[in-house]
């Protein structure tokens, strides 16, 4: 099922070669060692680690399957992985690590905007080509050898807009985690922002830290306004405590959310989460064809488990590095940083769908998907 894999891809990287200027190019330096190593700084541990182990598996199987293919000829790549744990100075050091070992050609980066905008910098100033996943917030991208391979939800959370406006939710509370510079610039501007398309107002926000568990007060806050929708944008596990106490209180509205209750995050609440809705880069259910030859080759290597979006990001980011190598015809860092421009330059087909860039930002269509008390389904996709 692999090698099926193989031709998809190369088909992409080369008929992009055959649009620009070719593979390996002038800057290309043709240094290409035996084993590439590539860097990898995630939280494998501590409260954000669903996405950073789910990221990982992405970037394992991407590498698997890179080497497997002889996609670098003769060259293979190698992961060397470290764990962040959630802090942002553990990032920091790690990344410094990286940036100081010659034999790291690039670095696969963070899934929090926290340490990500503590790491970004280090990188950008080391020279050393990062691709970061999530990282939803401001100070991401601060130079050109800085790449993001999850589209930010603003760029497609208008379609939580558009279903607010089909269940005729007029008035809209928003609970919500400040801790987190995503999840707070979401619900601070982009959700307020959209109530004039789809004809909302906020009635209330109530903000909340990483470490609340006891949602009964904001909650309370938030149903004295009498909203018909209430958006819940909450760090990982929060999400099923804080819909399971809203449904407690006496709540039957619209629910709307984000990634961050995807992951099997809202299995704790079961029933009392149906009808969460959120808007996602990716969900195994994705109908395009290297979405579905993606989705297979994970339940291959990991016993049947379905990927989540976070692994989708981990694994399309890993194919970015190497589609860099192919294209630069080299493994250097300079090499790596030009390859990458030319894949941001071309997009390219992978697990997350067709996906574009704006600058080194990544862009894809998006779609909505739905918490049915058992599991999530796709309501629909752009």
């Amino acid at each position: 099922m692999r090698m099926r894999l193989a031709p998809l891809f190369a088909g992409v990287v080369l008929v992009a070669a055959g649009c620009g200027s070719g593979a390996g190019g002038d800057t290309a330096s043709g240094e290409m060692p035996s084993e590439i190593k590539v860097f990898s700084v995630t939280d494998k541990t501590g409260t954000l680690s669903y996405a950073g182990t789910n990221q990982l598996k992405g970037i394992e199987l991407a590498i698997e399957e890179i080497n497997e293919q002889n996609y670098l000829g003769e060259s293979t790549m190698v992961l060397e992985s470290r764990d962040s744990a959630g802090e942002a100075q553990t990032a920091a050091s790690q990344v410094t690590e990286a940036t100081v070992d010659p034999r790291v050609a690039a670095i696969l980066g963070t899934v929090t905007s926290a340490q990500t905008v503590a790491v970004a910098p280090l990188a950008q100033a080391a020279k050393v080509p990062i691709v970061f996943t999530q990282s939803g917030s401001d100070g991401t991208l601060v130079g050109e050898y800085t790449y993001r391979a999850t589209a930010p939800m603003a760029t497609y959370y208008d379609q939580a807009g558009e279903y607010l406006q089909t269940q005729n939710v007029k008035s809209l509370g928003i609970l919500y985690n400040s801790a987190n510079p995503t999840l707070a610039q979401l619900s601070e501007g982009t959700i307020p922002d959209m109530g004039g398309r789809y004809g909302f107002t906020v009635a209330s926000t109530s903000a909340v830290q990483n470490t609340t568990q006891d949602f009964t007060a904001p909650i309370a806050k938030l149903l004295a306004d009498d909203p018909d929708g209430i958006a819940i944008m909450m760090n990982g596990a929060q999400n099923a405590t804080a819909v399971s106490q809203l449904r407690q209180a006496g709540f039957d509205g619209t629910l709307v959310t984000h990634t961050g209750s995807g992951a099997g995050n809202l299995t704790p609440a079961g029933p009392a989460g149906a009808g969460m809705t959120w808007p996602t880069d990716f969900t195994y259910h994705g109908t395009n064809p290297a979405t579905q030859d993606f989705v297979e080759a994970y339940r291959t290597k990991y016993d049947g488990e379905n990927p989540n979006n976070y692994a989708a990001e981990g694994y399309d980011a890993a194919w970015m590095i190497a589609r860099a190598i192919e294209k630069s015809g080299g493994a250097s860092r300079e090499d790596i940083q030009n390859g990458l421009q030319q894949v941001v330059a071309e997009g390219f087909t992978g697990a997350e769908g067709d996906v574009t860039f704006e600058g080194n930002d990544m862009r894809v269509k998006g779609a909505l998907v739905q918490w049915n008390g058992t599991e999530e389904v796709l309501l629909s996709e752009k």
